[in-house]
């Protein structure tokens, strides 16, 4: 099992995936980072936490091990952009989302470090999550991918204004049946949360590139506003707010997994 990532085997259709939770940075490239960089104000802070109900699930879960600075796992080996015409933070970020820079010369990193860094710490991730799918195609007759993420309410260089609790991405319907989603979306509109399908964050490479309707392979990214389950000022996991918000994550992931069996 490689150090990239930690695997939770489950005993369902269903995988949950948190590129983002991951805060470790090998010693070789945090010698040339930045403090604003080493302290990762971009991490999906506690998601992975928020998500340990699934365990009653029985879900599968695989949760990244390092920073998305180090490489950023919901995006493409080649990096192509995810939304055009849109700031695009990048395989290996140059900066964080507040602008400030990474590395303290303020360069980008070279190709052949992304190079390097993409076989040592994309790759794992993406064959354990490929394989994985794979494993619950053969047992089950499809799959499931939740993809769960979370970012600051406000993030002026990517969206402007205040984020809803809960964005639903299902790349415009192309990672999951219209059905599918609009299940998912009903529970989450029914909800006390304010909430957006297929807005500012559609799915990002994860839940394109493994959504095949087709296949009978599902997948839908989660994007939490941060102010759902914690305090966005201090970093605290706020436990009452994070138990409220898991109501509403059971009952959407429920319905996910009722709604998408053959």
């Amino acid at each position: 099992m490689s150090d990239c990532f930690e695997f939770h085997d489950g005993d369902s259709p269903l995988l949950i995936s948190v590129p983002h939770d991951g805060r470790e940075i090998p010693p070789d490239i945090a010698q040339w980072m930045t403090p604003a960089a080493l302290a990762i104000p971009d991490t999906d802070w506690h998601v992975a936490r928020l998500y340990e109900f699934c365990n009653e699930l029985k879900a599968n879960m695989i949760v990244a091990t390092y920073s998305r600075y180090v490489i950023d796992l919901n995006r493409s080996s080649t990096d192509e952009a995810l939304y055009k015409g849109q700031v695009s933070t990048g395989l290996c970020p140059a900066k964080t989302f507040s602008g400030a820079d990474i590395y303290r010369d303020g360069s980008a990193v070279s190709d052949a470090e992304r190079m390097r860094r993409v076989a040592a710490y994309w790759q794992p991730y993406h064959e354990q999550l490929e394989g994985r799918l794979q494993q619950l195609q053969e047992r089950f007759g499809y799959a499931l991918l939740w993809d769960a993420h979370s970012i600051p309410s406000h993030v002026p260089s990517l969206f402007p204004g205040e984020l809803p609790i809960l964005n639903i991405g299902t790349n415009n319907g192309g990672s999951c049946p219209a059905h599918v989603r609009d299940a998912v979306a009903a529970i989450a509109m029914s909800s006390t949360y304010s909430t957006v399908t297929d807005g500012r964050f559609r799915g990002g490479f994860i839940t394109r590139n493994y959504g095949s309707p087709e296949k009978n392979q599902y997948a839908i990214q989660l994007e939490l506003a941060q102010r759902g389950y914690m305090d966005e000022d201090s970093g605290r996991y706020e436990g009452r707010r994070a138990a409220q918000l898991t109501k509403t994550l059971l009952a959407m992931i429920l319905t996910f997994m009722e709604i998408s069996k053959p």
